[in-house]
């Protein structure tokens, strides 16, 4: 089991988005399943957007903050988690963030019991995708992103998108140093390639998804299905996406357990 944090920078480069497109796409062996843990301190927006407010504030990340002060986030993290789907087979979970950005102060604890938390689920076979909106990557809640398996970093390839992107990914480096793996995904919107932003951000683009609004209002607003919509570009994008995760997961895990002397020849064959 894994846990991916999605972060982005200035601007709205589509992090919930991207997280939720993972969320549906994610491929899962019989008796696993894939948690989306909406941690943005800037407050959320699963709830009003693609759950489209049918639970309130009954569910959701501020409900654990006075649980995590009398030491019983274990439990009350799986009650908060919301099912997104159809068949109610609960094995694509949602955690809704905050609905009020002002109750982040509220949290500063709560995140390093988060982050072991997330570490610790191997044992209950899931997987965790962490969304740290734009600025969650820094401050407090980037404890979630330090003691990830692997960080995406979400951007447009526009130059605002970029420059962005460059900031907080030097940020992020100085602040974790080489020990936490930190990837790429372009939301194809500019003109910028992949070589040559890879190269200019020095960063692995692991996957590139298009341009599609209206495919996008489906996961960002709650908004109907169109015709196909599990097979559309950007949800088979997506799909493609995850087994590219899995496989550098894999890899980071097989390097760090690795003796000392096998480590160059699991760098090769990752």
């Amino acid at each position: 089991m894994a846990v991916i944090a999605l972060a982005g920078g200035l601007g709205a480069p589509g992090v919930t988005t991207t997280a939720m497109a993972l969320l549906l796409t994610w491929p899962l062996e019989s008796g696993h399943r894939v948690v989306l843990a909406e941690c943005d301190p800037d407050g959320g927006a699963i709830l009003s957007g693609a759950l489209q407010g049918t639970i309130g504030n009954s569910h959701g990340l501020r409900n654990l903050a006075v649980a995590g002060r009398q030491n019983q986030l274990g439990e009350a993290f799986w009650r908060q988690l919301v099912d997104v789907t159809d068949a109610g087979s609960r094995d694509r979970l949602v955690l809704p963030g905050l609905y009020d950005p002002a109750h982040a102060s509220s949290m500063g604890a709560v995140w390093d019991q988060l982050a072991h938390l997330f570490a610790g689920v191997e044992k209950h076979q899931h997987d965790i995708l962490v969304d740290l909106g734009r600025r969650g990557a820094v401050g407090p809640s980037s404890v979630l992103a330090q003691r990830a398996d692997l960080v995406l970093m979400v951007a447009r390839n526009t130059l605002r998108g970029l420059q962005s992107a460059q900031v907080r990914l030097a940020a992020m480096r100085e602040q974790f140093g080489p020990a936490t793996e930190i990837g790429l995904v372009l939301v194809d919107r500019g003109p910028f390639v992949r070589d040559e932003v890879a190269k200019h951000l020095g960063a692995d683009v692991v996957a590139t998804l298009p341009w599609r609004p209206g495919e996008a209002e489906v996961l960002s607003d709650g908004a109907p299905q169109p015709r196909k919509f599990e097979t559309s570009e950007l949800m088979r994008a997506a799909r493609s996406a995850t087994a590219r995760v899995r496989e550098l997961v894999d890899a980071r895990r097989a390097r760090l357990a690795a003796p000392a002397g096998a480590e160059q020849e699991v760098s090769r064959a990752g």
